[in-house]
């Protein structure tokens, strides 16, 4: 069909069909740690897989709590990166290595690879465990404080100010 030029002057091209949206930073967390995870099935020790499956827990505990630290908080940029830098940097590290170097050649302090990394992971899992405890505090404080409430305005049993005095 031959258009005029009239018609070509004043034809309008449709809208682009909208794009998806990116990812949120919480679907990169959890497939970063999906991929970490299948990645290292099979081809590192039980005592690192371990210690990453518990890293990966902790993480995927506190994703749907982050907000709970407010916007631009650095224990969620914390929790980012550890699940899509610091914890797959270090594994990866690791498995350059030759197994037989990394698990039995002292490289640092008397330790091998193996036991820095394992070193690594349990700090990556001490911090995670922190940051899980801060974004479960408010709602630990509502709950300490809605008990205070019920005492208050109930003044009996176990939840009483002086639970002596009824």
């Amino acid at each position: 069909m031959k258009l005029t030029w009239w018609q070509r002057l004043t034809k309008t091209d449709p809208p682009p069909a909208p794009s998806a949206p990116p990812p949120s930073d919480d679907d990169e967390i959890v497939a970063s740690l999906d991929r970490l995870q299948a990645q290292v099935a099979g081809k590192v020790p039980d005592m690192v897989a371990a210690r990453i499956d518990r890293v990966a827990t902790v993480v995927r505990e506190t994703v749907p709590r982050l907000d709970n630290l407010g916007p631009g908080s650095l224990q969620a940029h914390n929790v980012l990166r550890t699940a899509t830098s610091y914890l797959p940097e270090a594994v990866a590290a690791y498995l350059r290595l030759p197994r037989r170097f990394a698990d039995h050649r002292p490289v640092s302090g008397g330790k091998t690879s193996l036991l820095v990394l394992c070193d690594q992971l349990d700090l990556l899992g001490s911090k995670m465990d922190d940051v899980f405890d801060a974004v479960c505090r408010a709602d630990a404080d509502a709950l300490v404080a809605h008990g205070r409430f019920l005492a208050e305005k109930f003044g009996s049993g176990s939840l009483a100010l002086n639970p002596g005095q009824r």
